[in-house]
């Protein structure tokens, strides 16, 4: 429990940028993949990016490819998503999880989630 912790979420208006991180507290070596998702108000939760922490392969949704970025920082045990040129339609509660395959299901542990809102 707790082991990822989000910040960086808030609210900005459409085409500005937000950075956020997802700390890991207690890395598990077993965590291959680290990746965020998203829901927004009465809608599934969705995938947003994924990265592969051993070879550093990502993949986006197509919503968001060429606007956001996934990255690490291994000596933080630090995960980010930059946002740019955001759009109203991103406004959503962002997640962190991790696991063995984070875009199979294969999670072990989910962030607490933090708000992103974006106003037009």
């Amino acid at each position: 429990q707790g082991q990822l912790v989000e910040s960086g979420g808030g609210s900005v208006q459409a085409g500005g940028s937000l950075t956020l991180s997802c700390g890991f507290h207690a890395y598990t070596n077993s965590w291959s993949s680290v990746g965020w998702f998203r829901q927004a108000p009465g809608k599934e939760r969705e995938e947003v990016a994924a990265l592969y922490v051993g070879g550093g392969v990502t993949y986006y949704a197509d919503s968001v490819k060429g606007r956001f970025t996934i990255s690490q920082d291994n000596a933080a045990n630090t995960v980010y998503l930059q946002m740019n040129s955001l759009k109203p339609e991103d406004t959503a509660v962002y997640y962190c999880a991790a696991g063995l395959n984070v875009r199979s299901g294969f999670i072990d542990a989910w962030g607490q989630g933090t708000q992103v809102t974006v106003a037009s």
